[in-house]
């Protein structure tokens, strides 16, 4: 029962510091990290026992479900290079110096272990990153960037890690079966992820209930995890996959449900956040706990991790700004301010704890796991570093860098997009037979709300506007035209998401109003 409540506790937490995050302008899951481990020095303070190999197929899934439905194939087609490049040669190299400094500097550690404890601390966390940098008016480009990076990286470190520990464990060395474990790994994610995006879309257009098709999304992300950890697959990459195959058969008659399901996931994805962060503040407490005193000694090895997982980042995205001023690839950082901003947002999170949890105690002979408690100590001194202080000091760097965006360029996509979709929606009524054969009293109110149809989207993507008042609006028309036209928007407004140089979030804004409207129309 104790365990139960403080659960509900950090619930409730997260609501609060949402609130208080507004207020400070400072990002919640730090937070609720720092209140968590803040809570844990309260005398009688219970304690919450998660088994390690629960953690990542509790948490990940719906996290990483969230935010991978904010993307879609077409921005992968476009960001392939910038994919690769962040979200597995960069974990890759982050391991290596990593390793190498962990095996010079802990005496009895092993290459195994040493490459473990690179693999904890190599991989982002997407989720943290998000929610910090969405906060400061971080030029949209840059979000992007560290969103890419963010929904694959963990599959490369989750990989690494799994050979390293099963060397240690068996005695063994790592060879270059690790690479064709991983590229076998993701192709047959992408099969289950496939699978499962085909098999939900089935069901939901089989379900009658919005209630329930809305709910299926809820159990998809974990199924598909599960499913491709049973086949030995990545199942970072299988919910990744999910999600986007679930928006590529996405219908402009599904409407209601997105706009009911993208609520229903923000909901989701700010308590699961919440809950996951103040799990981390109360693991990281109950890690320093164990270790006491002994901890001070292993603070060198730990600063010296830390400063080397910041220095490996900036050098790397140092030398695709080059590459990218050279290609005037506009997916990359293309200057040392943005490189700074990038390199500061490499933010570590939920699965560098688990991953730390996760590490055997014995080994198969039953000695103790190589210097298990050194490396438990660094893994949870680069999440603080990484986390806390980039969290905490994020906008005052945007502000001395001058790095902020107003959102022009922003309102300038939409503008656009909102006037193409306009023209698509004109284009398809001209032609229309059941346009023509309307009164033309009808065809007169069809002109007009046409002609406002551009201002329309651009009212409801850039400020809060009331259902009731564009309910009142949408009874303007018949259900029939509207459909007709509103698709055509939106059949045009997909098909610019896919340009290389469209912002995908502005898209999506100007597609959310388009099924708002497409959802309010009078029956």
């Amino acid at each position: 029962m104790d365990q139960l409540a403080l659960i509900i506790g950090l619930l409730l937490a997260t609501v609060v510091a949402v609130g208080l995050g507004d207020r400070l302008r400072l990002p919640y899951p730090v937070l609720m990290l720092l209140l968590a481990v803040a809570l844990t020095f309260f005398p009688g303070f219970p304690d919450i026992e998660i088994p390690p190999e629960l953690i990542l197929p509790i948490f990940l899934p719906p996290l990483l479900f969230a935010t991978a439905q904010r993307s879609s194939w077409a921005v992968f087609r476009v960001r392939w290079r910038t994919l690769i490049m962040l979200a597995v040669a960069l974990v890759v190299i982050s391991t290596a110096v990593v390793a190498g400094a962990a095996w010079l500097m802990i005496p009895g550690i092993g290459i195994p272990a040493a490459i473990a404890l690179g693999a904890m601390v190599a991989p982002p966390d997407p989720v943290a990153v998000e929610s910090v940098a969405g906060r400061v008016h971080m030029p949209r480009r840059l979000i992007t960037v560290l969103q890419s990076e963010g929904l694959f990286n963990d599959a490369a470190a989750i990989v690494i890690f799994q050979a390293a520990v099963a060397a240690a464990v068996g005695g063994t060395r790592i060879g270059p079966d690790v690479v064709l474990k991983f590229i076998v790994g993701a192709a047959l994610a992408v099969v289950v992820g496939i699978a499962m995006g085909w098999l939900t879309s089935l069901i939901t257009r089989l379900v009658a209930s919005m209630v329930a098709r809305s709910a299926v999304t809820l159990v998809v992300p974990f199924a598909a995890y599960i499913l491709a950890e049973e086949f030995h697959a990545s199942g970072v990459i299988a919910v990744v996959v999910t999600a986007l195959e679930m928006q590529r058969h996405t219908r402009p008659q599904d409407a209601a449900e997105r706009v009911t399901r993208t609520a229903f996931w923000d909901v989701v994805e700010l308590l699961v956040t919440g809950l996951a962060f103040g799990l981390v503040g109360l693991e990281i407490q109950d890690v320093v706990r164990t270790e006491g005193s002994a901890i001070f000694g292993m603070a060198g090895t730990a600063v010296v991790v830390c400063i080397l997982v910041f220095a490996v980042r900036f050098g790397w995205l140092g030398l695709l700004a080059v590459s990218a001023r050279k290609r005037k690839n506009l997916l990359q950082p293309t200057s040392a301010k943005e490189v700074l901003i990038l390199t500061w947002c490499g933010m570590r999170g939920l699965a560098t704890l688990a991953l730390a949890l996760a590490l055997p105690v014995a080994l198969a002979d039953g000695t103790p796991f190589p210097a298990r408690d050194q490396v438990l100590v660094t893994a949870c001194a680069v999440l603080l570093a990484t986390l806390v202080l980039p969290g905490l000091t994020l906008p005052w760097l945007m502000r001395v860098l001058n790095a902020s965006q107003d959102g022009t360029e922003e309102r300038d996509a939409a503008r656009l997009l909102a006037r193409r979709a306009q023209a698509a929606a004109v284009a398809a009524l001209k032609d229309n037979e059941l346009v023509k054969e309307l009164p033309p009293e009808k065809v007169a109110l069809v002109k007009e709300k046409m002609t406002r149809l551009h201002a329309e989207l651009l009212d409801g993507s850039l400020r809060n506007e009331s259902l009731a008042e564009k309910r009142e609006r949408g009874r303007e028309l018949a259900i029939t035209v509207q459909t007709i036209a509103l698709d055509a928007a939106r059949q045009e407004v997909v098909a610019a998401r896919s340009e290389p140089d469209m912002d995908p979030e502005v898209a999506d804004r100007v597609l959310r109003q388009l099924d708002l409207r497409t959802m309010i129309m009078p029956e």
